[in-house]
């Protein structure tokens, strides 16, 4: 597979994903942590780590709301659930280093 086929097939995969997490506002960011090690927030930073790489200009904010398809604080305010005590001890006895 030449490089240019590899990168519009992970590219339509990136799109693909971002579609199925805008879908999905059932399933929080904690409960992606818990079971993938990532979240929106995660990805959205990878997407601007990667425009910071390539020098285009594109804000946290930008870059949250191309994954969230809305503004972040609207999605929270829609979307965002109070975590389980269960979900946040899991969250915290993996020791994850992510801060958003």
């Amino acid at each position: 597979m030449d490089d240019t086929t590899r990168t519009e097939l992970e590219a339509a995969a990136f799109r693909r994903l971002v579609e199925h997490l805008r879908a999905r506002t059932d399933v929080q960011n904690l409960d992606l942590m818990n079971l993938a090690g990532f979240c929106r927030n995660c990805l959205s930073n990878w997407y601007k780590d990667a425009a910071d790489a390539r020098g285009v200009a594109l804000t946290k904010d930008q870059s949250r709301e191309l994954v969230y398809g809305m503004p972040y604080d609207q999605w929270k305010a829609r979307h965002q659930t109070e975590a389980s005590p269960d979900a946040m001890a899991r969250f915290q006895a993996a020791g994850a280093p992510h801060k958003h």
